[in-house]
Formats: structure tokens, sequence, C-alpha cells
């Protein structure tokens, strides 16, 4: 189990995001980001290496607050062949140096997000060490997933990784009540909205061929 530790972190994940997130093509907002962390969980490493988290920031900067979803990895050392993929680096209190990745683009969160659609991987609280997240719910029909590589594509909707068996794992970045057509997994998490409800959505769907 991932040890949650509060501490200080310089720069802050929000103002890597701030920076971060205009160039994304899914990105709508302004150049300036106003951002607040609404809500999130993560995904243990089984190897306890690498920090998966799974963030929703609400950007405040346009007519109408926007939920973005930013699924990131936190690493003791560079990944070898990510340096497109690298959000920014912080200083942690206790942990050091750490960088920060679009998850999207590490293999250890790909493998954990999946292990969570078939229900081998547990999802857990944001902020609290060895808790389980029962907010985020799981469901997929269909058989065994396959690991290794995948392709990652960005556009005005999301993000799309397509799986070597052809299985399109879709991360839906810009949050939005409305189900994805034609999926036959989901994973969907829950975030605190500006008008003080709490909001729900789909973070992640399969597609298979």
């Amino acid at each position: 189990m991932a040890i949650i530790h509060h501490t200080t972190l310089k720069p802050t994940k929000l103002e890597l995001l701030t920076t971060w997130l205009p160039t994304r093509p899914w990105y709508a907002g302004s150049a300036t980001p106003e951002l607040t962390k609404a809500g999130g969980f993560r995904l243990d490493d089984p190897e306890g290496e690498v920090g998966i988290e799974f963030m929703v920031a609400v950007d405040s900067s346009g007519p109408e607050p926007v939920a973005y979803l930013a699924p990131l990895t936190y690493r003791a050392a560079p990944l070898p062949g990510a340096d497109h993929a690298l959000v920014g680096t912080m200083e942690h209190g206790v942990l050091g140096p750490r960088w920060t990745y679009d998850g999207s683009h590490d293999p250890v969160l790909r493998a954990e997000l999946l292990a969570l659609f078939e229900g081998r991987a547990q999802a857990m609280a944001q902020s609290i060490s060895d808790t389980p997240d029962d907010e985020v719910t799981h469901a997929y029909t269909g058989p065994g997933l396959p690991t290794g590589s995948a392709e990652v594509t960005d556009d005005q909707d999301g993000t799309a990784l397509s799986l070597p068996d052809g299985t399109v794992l879709r991360l839906h970045r810009r949050l939005r009540a409305t189900a994805p057509e034609g999926a036959t997994g989901q994973v969907s998490g829950a975030w605190d909205a500006p008008d003080g409800t709490r909001a729900r959505a789909v973070f992640a769907s399969l597609h298979t061929p």
C-alpha cells in the first residue's frame, strides 16, 4: 500500500498543471488556467516505486468551470524515452526530487488501470494512506486485456491509447455527465463541483474491436 506523505511540494502539482494544461489539444480554457484540486483517486504500484494519481482539477478561467482529468505518475528518476510526457519536476519534502509524467505514457499506470477495469486492482483514497475509495466504480465485459506497449494519441476529445489487440482505452480529459457510446468497460469517479455538490463522470472507457 502506498503511504501518503503530507508534506511540501515545490512547485505544487497545480502549479505544474497550470503550465502544462494549455499545451494539450483537449484543453479548452485560457492561457492561464485558474485551477482547484477537486478530487480523484490513486492506484498502488505493486513494486512500490511509482506514485499513480488520477487528479481532477477544476479550471475556472473560462465562462463556465470545467473539470479536467490529469492521470499523473511520480517517479524518483526519469522514465527512459518519456521526455515528451514530462509534466515537470518537483521537490518532495520527504522523498526528494520527483519526476511527474502524463500517466497516459507511463506503462505502470496503464497496467494498473487495466487491472482496475478487470477488478484486479483497488482504487485508493487520494489523500489517505491504506484506504480504499468506494466512490470509484468499474465495469468490464470481455476477454483478458492485453499488456505491453500502447500508441498514445491526444485530440480535442481526450487521449486514446491503442492496445496491441486493437482495443482502445480512452481517457476522458474534460469530464462530463454523459456516458460514452459503445464502451465495453468504464471506470467512473467523483469530485467536488464548484457549486458544492458531488459530481460524477466516466474517467476512462474501453472500446474493444
